[in-house]
């Protein structure tokens, strides 16, 4: 068994455990793009029922909450001149245009896109912002819970087709430099944190 597939067998067993965690890391310190919606789509498709769709989406969606719930209690301290150390002067300015604005319809959107819409950066540009942490979190609840379920639906329609293309080479190939992706990406995440963490502002990219 190719190792892509190792790897993907054990978050399908994972369940809905496994999507919390995930999506908490995810929606944090981590880097997992496509991370739960493959996983909603593929655990769909295995147990093609509503309730068992609706509660993959709900702990999606939670571990999403709990990611968000993690770098609000992170920047929120901080303010403004902490999110000055984790983006660079140009984003930061594109964040905080997005977030005086209009703080919920970016939210929404962000939680709503794919990426690489920068979903993280604008709940830090929030939290650091002082946008109300109730609004924040329920904002995030509710459209990721409404991503992930439009996600489920559609691997309740079209399940079969999607188990005979997770067999397909290509796409076991696809799988595997996603989980290289992935854990590259989590390791210069985590370690950036660290960094800017003790660090000042930024003087370039983030």
């Amino acid at each position: 068994m190719p190792l892509a597939e190792k790897f993907f067998a054990v978050l399908l067993r994972s369940g809905g455990p496994g999507l919390l965690v995930l999506g908490a890391l995810d929606s944090s310190f981590l880097f997992a793009p496509w991370g739960n919606d493959l996983l909603v789509v593929a655990m769909t498709a295995r147990h093609p029922h509503l309730g068992k769709m609706l509660y993959y989406a709900a702990m999606s969606a939670v571990g999403s909450v709990i990611g968000c719930l993690l770098i609000d209690l992170t920047l929120r301290p901080l303010g403004a001149k902490g999110l000055e150390r984790h983006l660079s002067p140009r984003r930061l300015t594109r964040i905080q245009a997005k977030v005086t604005a209009n703080a919920g319809r970016a939210l929404a959107v962000a939680s709503l896109a794919p990426p690489p819409f920068p979903f993280t950066a604008i709940v830090m540009g929030a939290a650091a912002l002082q946008y109300p942490r109730k609004w924040l979190l329920m904002i995030v609840a509710a459209t990721r819970m409404l991503r992930f379920a439009a996600l489920g639906l559609l691997a309740m329609r079209y399940g079969v087709r999607i188990l005979k293309w997770a067999d397909n080479p290509v796409v076991q190939a696809f799988l595997l430099a996603l989980i290289l992706l992935c854990t590259l990406g989590s390791i210069l995440s985590v370690y950036g944190w660290i960094r800017r963490s003790r660090s000042g502002p930024l003087t370039g990219a983030a």
